[in-house]
């Protein structure tokens, strides 16, 4: 690992090339705040993407791609005379030590939970804060973490169930609500009940110590791995697999769920 010199030295060369190319590159130069927005969205849903997979080389290059966009919006910024890297840190210094009252502070949490619903009366409290309980939550957020976020923070404030088991009834009631309306079919009210359906299984989630959107990724890939393993063998096999039938491409679907990697 390296030092805390020359981790500030790497820190101090970035910002060195971050000048350079703002002045010298004519594509750094035309990027805007608007302009970059949504690299900076993708390169966090590839580290997402990294951190989803464990792969500890690909998750630091995915970091230093955030990173990247973390210096040039505040090199923006410096430019226009509004904030530089020095006010991004320093305000960040300053939410942190406000935001840990039982760090740098008299009060006390003995674990991750009891800081987690200190941190939610501390943001209510904070100066320039959220002014509600659910008005820091991003609209941009995906809504299967937005859902999350709403549900943990208002579980912060007491709005939660007494047993986590309870949950279950709820999620058994939306499914009956759901099912009543595919008897109509009516595709505005099946919407409806099934984002009531997803809303309540997230929350059963947060009960369970789960994040839905990293479990669902886990899926998704777990998916990718046995299918791209059926189309791998079809084609082992001189087969397409529009040409095959529902049987035999179940047949591999389990022959991957077999092997332990899979």
């Amino acid at each position: 690992m390296n030092t805390r010199e020359q981790q500030l030295a790497a820190f101090d060369r970035l910002l060195t090339i971050m000048d350079e190319l703002r002045e010298r590159c004519p594509w750094d130069r035309k990027q805007t705040f608007d302009s970059l927005r949504e690299n900076t969205i993708e390169e966090t849903f590839e580290l997402a993407s990294a951190i989803a997979k464990h792969d500890m080389q690909e998750i630091s290059k995915e970091l230093g791609d955030v990173l990247l966009h973390v210096v040039f919006y505040a090199k923006m910024g410096s430019e226009t005379g509004d904030f530089d890297i020095a006010d991004v840190c320093n305000r960040l210094c300053d939410k942190l030590i406000f935001r840990h009252p039982h760090v740098y502070g008299e009060a006390a949490a003995a674990d991750a939970e009891q800081v987690s619903h200190l941190w939610e009366q501390v943001k209510l409290k904070e100066k320039g804060g959220n002014k509600t309980v659910l008005a820091g939550i991003p609209d941009s957020l995906p809504a299967l973490v937005k859902a999350y976020r709403i549900q943990d923070k208002v579980a912060n404030v007491g709005f939660d169930w007494e047993k986590r088991e309870d949950v279950w009834n709820k999620v058994n009631e939306e499914i009956r609500e759901f099912e009543a309306e595919v008897a109509n079919m009516d595709t505005d009210k099946m919407t409806a009940e099934f984002g009531d359906i997803l809303f309540a299984l997230i929350n059963a989630a947060r009960l369970y110590k789960i994040r839905p959107d990293n479990a669902l990724e886990h899926t998704n890939l777990k998916f990718i791995r046995r299918f791209n393993y059926i189309e791998a063998k079809a084609r082992q096999q001189g087969k397409e697999l529009k040409d095959m039938t529902l049987a035999e491409m179940d047949e591999l679907w389990n022959e991957a769920k077999s092997k332990g990697h899979f």
